[in-house]
């Protein structure tokens, strides 16, 4: 089987398995990875195939989706081996997709070029206008909160409390998405995460100021203002 003919087949498996996918982790957002983490691997002269085959599989065995094989990986070690890789080239991806994601402060950078690819490309579809889809369309499937005023979201979370969190959608801003910027490993992920960023922190400005009603009492204000002086 040609490297073409394997990522295909990769691609059809890895849509069959998320059809339904309602948390943010579907195959659109595994298709987004996939195509960023080619075109970083283009420009870090990663190996391509590892690349893709670690990218198209990094959320099939995922916690959220079946947390029964994400230690073993196992959704992904049994495709692989059926479909003729070795050994070697499967450790090498196992490797990437255990690697990939984020776990507060115990986050691991990635070992290999590869790795960086793959981390960078699944972290920068977490950030700007999709980001934020993303964020709440996780939350509410979590049943969790939009907004919580009471709460104090914490930037310092390991991996466990991270894990354990079940802070707001705006929580989650402050505790992951607001911080993978400084995260990037390829400079242009660090460039792209700076604009992405720059979006949701003016989202936040917006979605604080309506939530306190700010815009309405100044058109309220205008409004008397403009009244007074009939």
């Amino acid at each position: 089987m040609s490297n073409a003919e394997l990522i295909g087949k990769t691609k059809e498996y890895v849509k069959e398995l998320l059809a339904g996918e309602n948390t943010g982790h579907d195959y659109a957002h595994t298709l987004r990875v996939y195509e960023t983490a080619c075109l970083l691997a283009r420009q870090e002269a990663a190996d391509m195939t590892t690349v893709a085959l670690a990218a198209l599989l990094h959320d099939v065995d995922d916690r959220k989706i079946s947390a029964e094989t994400s230690d073993s990986l196992e959704r992904a070690r049994v495709f692989l081996k059926k479909n003729g890789c070795g050994m070697e080239e499967t450790g090498r991806i196992l490797t990437i997709i255990r690697e990939v994601s984020f776990a507060g402060k115990d986050s691991v950078r990635p070992s290999t070029v590869e790795g960086m690819c793959v981390q960078d490309a699944d972290r920068l579809d977490a950030l700007g206008a999709v980001g934020i889809a993303r964020a709440f369309a996780y939350g509410g499937r979590s049943g969790r909160a939009i907004y919580d005023p009471d709460e104090v979201p914490d930037p310092e979370l390991d991996r466990e409390r991270y894990y354990q969190s079940r802070s707001s959608s705006i929580g989650h801003f402050y505790e992951k998405l607001l911080l993978l910027e400084g995260l990037m490993n390829t400079e242009t992920a660090k460039a792209v995460a700076r604009r992405r960023t720059a979006f949701m922190e003016e989202y936040l400005k917006e979605f604080f100021a309506e939530n306190a009603g700010e815009d309405i009492k100044t058109a309220a204000c205008k409004k008397g203002r403009e009244q007074e002086n009939l």
